[in-house]
């Protein structure tokens, strides 16, 4: 019996590596989800900043609107900005460099206070051309870590916290997309799909880092699940797997809750 496959999640990040945002739909731009990563926190020599380091990030939510972001945390006063940003910026993105543009210096004085360390506010722009990995195809992205997209399936999920001793929720792993419907990692075998109107290569199986170690809801770092994960999803590169990373072939479209989602190799 063929699976009936369903989206039965999608979830934007503002701002690389803090909270994430539970959509009902989301529009695809060509990097990815609309306003999808398309801010970052940089140290003072443009070097981006995630929760690897400040697992506090977690709990820094941002809603983009359509003039303004508006960023809240814990203690923190209400930042509304503008969406564009003000003068430039230079930045890294792992082995990329690029010009982006300064949030401005209310933001980085606020997230200076709350994070404990000189930092600043970046926001990205066309102009920062950004591209993927060419091995794995064209395409370019803001300021997610390497692709447009993040995919995991609902069920790859449930195997993991049959594991564990606690169960985690699936923001621990900060994906884009979930599907519903298949069995426990099935979207590793997955080349390309279509979501709803929208067809995605499924080109690269995604490696984790120490943020699944990150309660997003406290911003504490925890045991699990990276040994657990370790014990059956290491690859022989040494590297843990969890999730697989798109890239969306149309420059457009909108993805929904309750998409239907065919395999088509």
């Amino acid at each position: 019996m063929i699976p009936h496959l369903t989206v039965s999640g999608l979830y934007q990040y503002p701002i690389k590596s803090c909270r994430g945002i539970t959509l009902t739909e989301a529009a695809l731009t060509p990097y990815g989800l609309e306003h999808d990563r398309h801010w970052m926190v940089v140290d003072a020599r443009g070097r981006f900043l995630t929760q690897r380091r400040f697992p506090r990030m977690a709990l820094i939510r941002a809603a983009p609107g359509a003039e303004e972001l508006t960023i809240e945390a814990p203690d923190m006063p209400i930042l509304s900005l503008p969406m564009a940003g003000e003068g430039e910026l230079a930045v890294r993105v792992w082995g990329f460099e690029g010009v982006a543009r300064d949030a401005g210096a209310e933001a980085a004085r606020w997230f200076s206070d709350f994070l404990g360390v000189e930092c600043r506010l970046a926001a990205a722009t066309p102009a920062l051309h950004r591209r993927v990995d060419e091995h794995y195809g064209e395409g370019e992205v803001m300021f997610a870590d390497g692709f447009p997209c993040l995919l995991i399936g609902q069920a790859s999920l449930d195997l993991l916290n049959h594991k564990l001793p606690e169960p985690i929720s699936m923001d621990r792993f900060r994906p884009n997309i979930v599907v519903s419907g298949s069995e426990p990692h099935a979207e590793d075998g997955w080349r390309r799909i279509r979501i709803g109107e929208v067809v995605f290569r499924v080109v690269k199986p995604c490696s984790r880092c120490t943020v699944p170690l990150v309660d997003q809801t406290t911003g504490e770092r925890g045991e699990e699940p990276t040994p657990t994960l370790a014990r059956y999803r290491t690859g022989d590169d040494g590297e843990i797997y969890f999730g697989q990373n798109l890239i969306h072939e149309s420059s457009e479209g909108v993805l929904r809750l309750g998409d239907p989602v065919t395999v088509l190799e």
